[in-house]
């Protein structure tokens, strides 16, 4: 099954709106399983979040992206922008997910 990214960057000063949604946030990612192959936040140098990558196994990009937009981080406004792209996983590739 195809692989999708998502890359979202944080809407300015949204680090306490961000950790007040996360927890929903967390519980969507857990929700789709195995599905999502991994995920984590981007991070200025200071530690603070700025954004996100997730990356799911989805049969097409329409179902990829509607995964994403029913994310809380999406849904009650963390980002101030986001993007999918369908991706290969090339290098340290575990499991050839994707391949």
């Amino acid at each position: 099954m195809p692989l999708y990214a998502f890359i979202a960057k944080d809407k300015p000063n949204a680090v306490e709106h961000r950790l007040a949604v996360r927890p929903t946030h967390l519980k969507h990612l857990e929700a789709l399983g195995d599905r999502v192959l991994f995920a984590g936040g981007f991070q200025s140098q200071a530690g603070q979040p700025t954004g996100s990558l997730v990356v799911i196994e989805a049969p097409d990009l329409a179902s990829a992206t509607q995964t994403f937009e029913s994310d809380p981080f999406v849904t009650q406004g963390v980002f101030a922008n986001w993007e999918i792209s369908r991706w290969n996983w090339t290098v340290n590739n575990p499991t050839g997910r994707g391949q």
